[in-house]
């Protein structure tokens, strides 16, 4: 009996891996701006979720669990990075040559990520999940485990922040959900 459930929990966790890989992945590379390493932290929030799967039983607690596991888990990769540790603009081969970095589709898209990058962990944390999840006030607040108000401000300094770090390195306005703030 015990192996029948078992196998029913392996199945729902393949299951939930495979709907929600693409968008933890997502959430990560928005949160650490390195798609190689947004995979690893999407790895690492899928192996934490694995372990409390039996005690997980809605879809959308385990979905919110997972979206706060890939938040802490890159902002604890954060806190422990080496200060010898120096991202480099390209990399190069064995060759000499430089190998391009095709993640980014546009330039906007690769300046807007590295503005967030600038912004402190909370700050990006909340423009993230509000603006690009689409989350709610009070979800953001849960995943975080902050109160809704200190999510308001962040969101709020963290926006300022954009705006600010955007015109900077593009000369523009920055424009959020399809009009001019």
């Amino acid at each position: 009996m015990q192996l029948g459930r078992h196998k029913r929990d392996v199945d729902e966790f393949e299951a939930f891996v495979v709907a929600s890989q693409t968008s933890l992945r997502r959430t990560a590379y928005l949160m650490c701006g390195d798609w190689s390493v947004a995979s690893d932290h999407g790895q690492e929030a899928l192996i934490k979720v694995y372990r409390h799967w039996p005690r997980l039983r809605h879809l959308d607690a385990v979905q919110a669990y997972a979206r706060r596991t890939v938040v802490n888990t890159v902002i604890d990769a954060q806190r422990r990075r080496s200060s010898t540790e120096l991202p480099v603009a390209e990399v190069l081969d064995i060759g000499g040559r430089a190998v391009r970095d095709h993640s980014g589709a546009t330039a906007d898209r690769d300046l807007l990520n590295q503005c967030l990058a600038e912004l402190p962990a909370r700050q990006r944390a909340c423009v993230v999940l509000r603006y690009y999840e689409d989350l709610p006030i009070a979800e953001v607040a849960d995943i975080l485990g902050i109160g809704e108000g200190t999510v308001k401000s962040s969101t709020s300094r963290g926006i300022a922040a954009l705006r600010t770090i955007w015109a900077d390195a593009s000369g523009d306005a920055l424009s959020l959900s399809g009009r001019s703030e």
